[in-house]
């Protein structure tokens, strides 16, 4: 990715219901990957879950905040899915990177 772009990262910690979570795990990041401005998606979970979203700007950001079924997402995820969580968005300045 070309610098600078903005993430955002989404820490959270899960309740005990599962109700469908992964299914709308995967709509959401095929959802977001057909807005425009999206860059790339990083997720990781354990004790927390951590998802790293890469955007072009930060209004791109604002229109994925809105987007519909992204809202619908954010509701359930509060009365159902999550204990918790957090967003921060950040700008990337500069990246680099090793592979073997």
């Amino acid at each position: 990715m070309q610098t600078p772009y903005y993430a955002v990262i989404f820490t959270s910690t899960r309740t005990d219901l599962d109700d469908n979570y992964a299914e709308m795990a995967i709509k959401m990041e095929t959802l977001a990957k057909q807005q425009p401005g999206f860059l790339g998606v990083e997720s990781a979970r354990n004790e927390i879950g951590i998802t790293v979203s890469y955007w072009e700007s930060l209004d791109a950001i604002a229109i994925w905040k809105q987007n519909l079924d992204h809202l619908d997402a954010q509701f359930l995820g509060r009365q159902k899915w999550y204990e918790n969580y957090v967003v921060r968005i950040a700008k990337v300045e500069k990246e680099y990177s090793f592979e073997r």
